[in-house]
């Protein structure tokens, strides 16, 4: 990516995590669903985009912690991965929403018909860009949660292998006392 297109991101992430602090264990993440080619938008395709902002309104009511960005290329969600989990439910139910309604849209005379690419980005350390392609998907092609889910997991897990896991206060209490402890020699006792 563009170094200036990676400056706009991480002003779009910084702006993104100003609205809520991640929690422990939390990474903030953008998945960009893009169109391999062409446009993905409303002007081109409003049949898609009608069936996605149904799906926004329905997920509203729930209060998500994502945020939705509309791009000439496609839709971009700004969210929270737990590290080691993956992301919320209603950020799965959404993306697989946008990707079913681009095919349906398309069945409707949306152009262009091209593949889409899910992406999952992120700034690590604020100053390092990374990207990991989840998948490719065609506007025919079957599409589930469940693989969305399965993929974006394994994806995320690249993407965030260098993020400390979560871990709860007992836990880190256990661990930081054995640090603390001075290791101890045994004493062996000479029989002679």
């Amino acid at each position: 990516m563009d170094p200036r297109w990676q400056e706009i991101f991480r002003n779009r992430m910084r702006g993104f995590q100003a609205r809520r602090e991640p929690q422990p264990g939390e990474a903030a993440v953008s998945i960009k669903i893009r169109v391999s080619s062409g446009c993905f938008h409303r002007e081109h395709s409003p049949r898609a985009y009608e069936l996605i902002d149904k799906s926004l309104s329905e997920l509203s009511g729930r209060t998500p912690s994502f945020g939705f960005e509309e791009h000439e290329s496609g839709p971009e969600i700004l969210a929270y991965a737990v590290v080691g989990v993956g992301l919320a439910k209603a950020v799965i139910e959404l993306i697989t929403a946008i990707i079913k309604a681009r095919s349906e849209g398309i069945r409707k005379n949306d152009r262009p018909s091209d593949p889409l690419e899910v992406i999952v980005r992120r700034v690590h350390a604020d100053h390092e860009f990374r990207e990991e392609t989840v998948f490719r998907v065609g506007p025919t092609d079957a599409i589930t949660e469940t693989k969305v889910e399965q993929r974006l997991t394994a994806a995320l897990r690249k993407l965030l292998k260098d993020e400390p896991s979560p871990e709860t206060p007992a836990k880190r209490t256990a661990a930081q006392e054995q640090k603390k402890q001075p290791k101890r020699q045994s004493r062996k006792k000479n029989k002679s």
